[in-house]
């Protein structure tokens, strides 16, 4: 995945590069990967709590919400990335399969986030806390692999090829104008803070939390497992995500739709459910990589 490009800069350099040109939207908003680290942060295990204070640069504090969008924001400066972000898929049937999905435009391989995600899991698994690795920038696939596990839960991130996902559908979010994709990356979210949760992303990661050791906690051991031991099962995950856009995300939705109250009250539930199970999945499988 061309990873040695990435090691010629500083992150804090990539970062500051991003705050100056960001790039398109193309994942769940800032919001929501924050939600998702802040979730999985914690969750980890000790020993995964350590590899990944470790790993992170100094300045982020120990952090790794803080860090959590920055692949978005290097998307410009390394546009190899940008395919690693999403799958597409074949319009209207609503099913994922790897072999069949999981390429880029040029039909690479491997390149999209389900893809992406085994890549930098394999990575982190050559971790040794006594001895920095020479072969891969640890730090970075850590960044990457909590990225893309929150992008692969967004559901139109393995979306329709022919709108790219939704964003080629012109939609009106209230008195806004806007694309699909960008409702289900940003607008749902940040409208429940403001209707909910007094405008404030830790009100509704507490929320979320609530939910996971409360309603959901009988559910939460099946979104942990990966079947055959995997250390990480991105294919479930992806299959999740083309259901539920077929379901909620597409359903009733043409060009030039106007989405309200009845759009966002019946597919906010969807939206805490994945970005909860993207947390919980993210800190299993740093739990798996760091045991």
């Amino acid at each position: 995945m061309q990873q040695s490009i990435m090691s010629t800069l500083p992150l804090l350099l990539l970062l500051l590069f991003s705050s100056l040109f960001p790039a398109p939207s193309h994942a769940w908003g800032i919001h929501g990967h924050l939600i998702v680290c802040q979730i999985a942060q914690g969750r980890l295990s000790d020993a995964a709590a350590a590899a990944v204070r470790g790993l992170l640069p100094s300045y982020a504090g120990g952090n790794l919400s803080s860090l959590c969008s920055w692949a978005d924001g290097v998307k410009l400066r390394y546009p190899w990335s940008a395919p690693l972000h999403y799958i597409d898929t074949p319009d209207h049937l609503c099913s994922y399969t790897y072999d069949r999905d999981c390429k880029d435009e040029d039909s690479f391989r491997g390149r999209c986030v389900a893809g992406a995600i085994n890549n930098y899991t394999s990575q982190l698994l050559t971790y040794d806390a006594t001895s920095p690795s020479t072969q891969y920038n640890l730090t970075q696939a850590l960044l990457f692999l909590a990225h893309f596990v929150g992008d692969i839960h967004q559901p139109l991130h393995v979306g329709f090829t022919s709108d790219k996902g939704g964003n080629t559908i012109d939609v009106h979010w209230y008195t806004r104008k806007t694309v699909l994709h960008h409702v289900w990356d940003d607008n749902i979210i940040k409208t429940a803070e403001n209707d909910y949760y007094g405008e404030g992303v830790a009100e509704f990661v507490d929320a979320l939390m609530q939910n996971i050791t409360g309603e959901w906690s009988q559910r939460v051991p099946g979104w942990e497992e990966c079947s055959k031991n995997q250390t990480t099962c991105p294919d479930t995950y992806a299959s999740e995500s083309i259901a539920a856009a077929c379901d909620w995300a597409y359903k009733d939705v043409t060009e030039d739709s106007l989405l309200e109250d009845a759009y966002f009250g019946s597919r906010l539930p969807v939206v805490n459910l994945r970005l909860a199970q993207g947390g919980v999945r993210l800190a299993a499988t740093l739990n798996r990589i760091f045991s």
